[in-house]
């Protein structure tokens, strides 16, 4: 029983020499010194502003990408016992002696150091050689532009880390599918690489080029094996539905759930909360929430409210009235009504308070028991502070001349009746009974005597309009707008019918309690409309480049400077690796248009499975920098030489490829062999002959001198060879 005990227990490993080695090589090439500059260097001031909330709990928008990838520099923060007191407002800013730069700048870091053993990883699993799976872990190891993005709090290297683990697990996932198909690790590679992809768009949203990737390749290879007759029908069944799970259903939950944990950290009102819908401001803590606290729910006759529009574009404005009028004749030498002007106001103010008012009754107050607004009920909504009834009528607009001016009624005793019935209209409802409910119904209000509906232009109007929104009215014909939308933000039953005390009441905040909570999927749906929707500054930047700039590296970006000497760092990459991995593209693309040409004749140059391995990679790596490259063709934004970094890596996992299959299939003798291998070994050495000479640029520890850092860049030192010649 106990003979176990007579002989050792004896545990055995493989462990892979070249990829400990290859991860200490990254580990130390991220995190030397990583606490140096203990400056905010370029975008660190834009994310580090995030993680600052994130420590506060305060809510933010960032149209830029989804949470996980602040998420993810803040939980660095948090690590380090980050308080997030630290004013983000200046490149170059001293952090304070709070501020953890270490823990912060730790996991961006690692994320860079951890990509090194992948590329080899990756390049053994297309079943390349050992010495292309060095070649391209070495090249991802002393790639200046990737070093750089990773020793920074900034997102690039944690996208590239998740966009390679996807393409690794995939391809362990594969080959596992040859021999262990639903084994445990065939199960584990598979969900890893659904939980990759996930994790990658939830960086940025550039990580989709790489999810959509990976779909195709799995679909291609999915539906090879729908045609494999030696598999039954239950067998392709369980294969389809496990692929649809892993790289389907789960990238989905994983995405809620980044937006779930943001939402849960970020219950306290912020900077950025106008831009969100009342209902979803009023649930969080402080802000609105104080505000409207105590609000009845429903709106009755009598009910005095504030109207915001629910479109928020150009601003998030409310529905405002003054007693200044239209100008009798405007700029253009067109008539006005010179009734009180209507407008839309970006500011609290008690001038946006309005009375709903029942037609049939003269009573500005709520009757006991109120008699709530229903769906399709006449109105008139009387301006609490002058009285007036908001009107419309056959007068075009200011500034939309193809619409009605909209106005509170003057009666200047001539032949202009006053047009003030609108019909309420519940555009969220879910009966035609619905009741008008404070902050949730989503409402037009639309003239009954013209059918014109109330809408925000989005227009300024000139001085005369104090620079406030233009409010007109639109014809029903011209189709549906968010901007004709309009909810209720602030609500109070009227209880004084006198003036002076309507205006008091209007000026003190209201009493009764009534909470409203959005679920989760409200606030997430609205959350992902608005990062979707709102468009950032597209201005010029001094640093901004085109894609067409980023291939040959004729840009650069200063992103650090040292305030005493001149010490510097930049965004600039190693330009022979650049170089050689557009050169290694096109090789590709040439190459197998050639053996493609051939096998449509029926000559077979490469072996089958050569043939399938030259597929794959292509596939993935020439595929990986196409998806990663070319989409920024199309995009109407501010950009960068950094949004080259995703699509450089997949450049550079196919330049030892390359090498490799030129070595194999083209060099026929032992002697070509041996000449071309001197070449690349050559090739090698100049890579990292350049990448030593940037090092100054890329760790910034060293002073420069203007001559010496203009021979640094690759463009201005050639100039100066040819002037020289």
């Amino acid at each position: 029983m106990w003979g176990f005990l007579k002989r050792p227990i004896v545990v055995t490993a493989d462990i892979n020499l070249s990829l400990v080695a290859l991860t200490g090589m990254g580990l130390l090439s991220r995190l030397w010194r990583l606490t140096y500059p203990r400056a905010v260097v370029f975008d660190e001031v834009y994310y580090g502003q995030y993680i600052s909330f994130y420590m506060k709990r305060i809510f933010f928008l960032d149209d830029s990408g989804p949470p996980f990838g602040h998420m993810v520099l803040a939980l660095g923060g948090y690590l380090g016992g980050f308080d997030g007191n630290f004013l983000w407002n200046r490149i170059g800013a001293e952090y304070s002696s709070n501020v953890p730069v270490w823990s912060l700048r730790l996991l961006p870091a690692l994320a860079g150091a951890l990509s090194v053993p992948m590329a080899y990883q990756i390049v053994l699993e297309l079943h390349f050689s050992h010495c292309a799976a060095m070649g391209a872990a070495l090249l991802m190891l002393i790639e200046n532009a990737l070093i750089t993005q990773s020793r920074l709090m900034l997102l690039e290297s944690v996208l590239i880390f998740f966009n390679l683990l996807a393409v690794l697990s995939y391809l362990k996932f594969f080959n596992c599918q040859k021999h262990s198909p639903f084994s445990l690790s065939w199960w584990f590679w598979l969900t890893l690489t659904g939980v990759a992809c996930s994790c990658a768009v939830g960086i940025k949203y550039m990580g989709v080029f790489t999810y959509v990737l990976m779909l195709a390749v799995a679909a291609v290879h999915a539906w090879h094996l729908i045609g494999d007759q030696t598999l039954s029908n239950v067998c392709v069944f369980c294969h389809l539905l496990a692929r649809a799970v892993a790289l389907l259903v789960i990238p989905v939950v994983l995405y809620l759930l980044f937006f779930y944990v943001h939402l849960i950290l970020l219950f306290r009102s912020g900077p950025h909360d106008q831009i969100m819908s009342s209902a979803f401001q009023a649930s969080l803590e402080g802000g609105l929430a104080r505000i409207t606290q105590g609000q009845p729910l429903e709106v009755a006759f009598g009910s005095q409210v504030t109207l915001r529009n629910v479109f928020g574009k150009p601003v998030p404005c409310w529905l405002h009235s003054h007693q200044d009028t239209y100008p009798m004749i405007y700029e253009n030498g067109r008539g006005s009504s010179h009734q009180q002007q209507v407008t839309c106001y970006p500011f609290k103010d008690v001038n946006n308070w309005w009375i709903v008012k029942d037609p049939g009754r003269h009573q500005l107050v709520v009757s006991s028991p109120p008699r709530p607004v229903r769906h399709g009920d006449m109105v008139q909504l009387v301006h609490g502070m002058t009285t007036r009834s908001l009107n419309t009528h056959d007068v075009a607009a200011p500034l939309s001349p193809h619409s009605q001016e909209v106005s509170c009624y003057i009666d200047y005793n001539i032949s202009m009746p006053a047009q003030n019935l609108w019909r309420l209209e519940i555009v969220n409802r879910g009966s035609d009974t619905d009741v008008w409910k404070t902050i949730l119904s989503e409402v037009r209000f639309v003239h009954v005597n013209t059918s014109a509906v109330l809408k925000l232009s989005g227009a300024h109007l000139p001085d005369w309009g104090y620079r406030q929104l233009e409010i007109v009215g639109e014809k029903l014909s011209r189709g549906y707008h968010e901007s004709m939308v309009w909810n209720v933000e602030e609500h109070r039953y009227g209880a004084s019918q006198e003036q002076r005390e309507r205006e008091r009441e209007l000026h003190s905040p209201a009493q009764v309690d009534v909470s409203r909570n959005l679920s989760f999927m409200a606030r997430f749906l609205e959350l992902q409309w608005r990062m979707l929707a709102l468009r950032s500054d597209d201005s010029e930047h001094k640093y901004s480049s085109s894609p067409l700039e980023w291939v040959t590296l004729d840009t650069n970006i200063a992103y650090w400077l040292h305030p005493r000497t001149s010490a510097q760092i930049h965004l600039l990459g190693n330009i022979v690796i650049w170089i050689s991995g557009s050169l290694a593209l096109a090789i590709y693309a040439l190459l197998s248009s050639w053996y493609l040409l051939r096998r449509r004749r029926n000559v077979h140059d490469l072996p089958q499975d050569a043939w399938l391995r030259w597929v794959l990679a292509g596939a993935l790596c020439a595929g990986g920098w196409a998806v990663n490259y070319l989409p920024f063709f199309l995009m109407e934004k501010t950009l960068f030489l950094y949004h080259y970094l995703p699509a450089l890596t997949f450049q550079i996992l196919l330049l030892p490829v390359v090498l490799q299959h030129i070595s194999d299939h083209l060099c026929r003798s032992q002697l070509q062999r041996s000449v071309f291998s001197a070449l690349v070994v050559a090739w090698y050495s100049s890579a990292c002959h350049v990448s030593n000479t940037l090092r100054p640029l890329t760790y910034g520890d060293k002073s420069l001198s203007p001559h010496e850092l203009k021979a640094l860049r690759w463009k201005d030192s050639w100039d100066i060879l040819i002037r020289k010649h």
